[in-house]
């Protein structure tokens, strides 16, 4: 009898963590369709700034604006995108791998590569890691938002142009579906031109008031519209990797239930045998 109450308890075990896990299914499809949405809406804008700033930056140098100037990558910054909650499959180990890998794979071409972080995950990672962790952000993910965005790229703007870094490249997860999220190791500082076939003929813009103001005006506007995008893909393909992972546990918990219920009514009914045969032998005996 030990056996079945022991056999009971794990079965209204798994049955609760179902009823957790169909709740954060529930919860995160919700939150992914507002990040989608959000993300469907943000993208055409996005992609049409960076083409009109890869083309800007094709036509101007480094005396045009400091943020143009293309140096030696030896100093680097990764931003990291994790999330602050695990329970989400792969999106946060793939980040970090991939980010791992990076460092592991650069040390000859960079002579420093530090880290920006964004979620407590990548933070708990590599922590425990032989990689300079230059800054955390904190409370990002809670509510994405240009302000947000806007403070992560002056960070970046302000080192750069003390030098304390020569490029950065951000590490996120860019959002397919709610099934797919493939990584992305991106360059946003310096500002990368556009490509132009050799000889082909480049005409310039007219600028009003002048070039530098318009640089000035654009070139940061233009990280803080990436950044907020990336954000939002991060925030997206958490959402639908979480979503994903709840209904594999879900699916996961009704077999582990049905094996426990068949695996509970053997024991039963062996219980049950055994007595009617004691009862019997007895009844014989007598």
């Amino acid at each position: 009898m030990a056996n079945l109450k022991a056999i009971r308890t794990r079965i209204g075990t798994v049955k609760n963590t179902q009823q957790i896990t169909k709740a954060m299914k529930m919860v995160a499809a919700a939150r992914l369709r507002k990040a989608q949405l959000s993300i469907e809406a943000l993208r055409p804008y996005a992609y049409r700034t960076r083409d009109m700033i890869a083309s800007l930056a094709a036509r101007a140098d480094f005396s045009d604006h400091p943020l143009l100037e293309q140096r030696p990558p030896q100093k680097v910054e990764l931003l990291i995108l994790t999330s602050d909650r695990g329970l989400c499959g792969g999106f946060n180990g793939t980040i970090n791998r991939t980010a791992e890998a990076y460092v592991r794979d650069n040390t000859v071409g960079h002579e420093q590569i530090s880290l920006d972080i964004i979620g407590r995950k990548g933070f708990e990672y590599f922590k425990r890691r032989d990689v300079p962790i230059q800054k955390q952000f904190k409370d990002v993910l809670t509510n994405v938002n240009q302000e947000t965005a806007s403070e992560i790229a002056d960070h970046a703007v302000a080192r750069f142009l003390e030098n304390d870094l020569d490029a950065l490249y951000v590490v996120y997860n860019e959002f397919k579906s709610a099934l797919t999220q493939t990584v992305r190791v991106e360059q946003l500082l310096p500002i990368v031109p556009a490509k132009v076939d050799e000889g082909a003929y480049l005409p310039d813009y007219i600028y009003e008031p002048s070039r530098r103001e318009i640089m000035d005006a654009v070139i940061p506007g233009h990280l803080t519209v990436q950044i907020y995008r990336i954000l939002l893909e991060s925030v997206a393909s958490e959402m639908g990797a979480r979503m994903s992972a709840m209904d594999s546990a879900t699916k996961n918990a009704g077999e582990l239930i049905e094996r426990l219920t068949l695996q509970y009514n053997r024991a039963r009914q062996a219980a049950i045998t055994t007595e009617l045969i004691e009862i019997i032998s007895g009844a014989e005996a007598l």
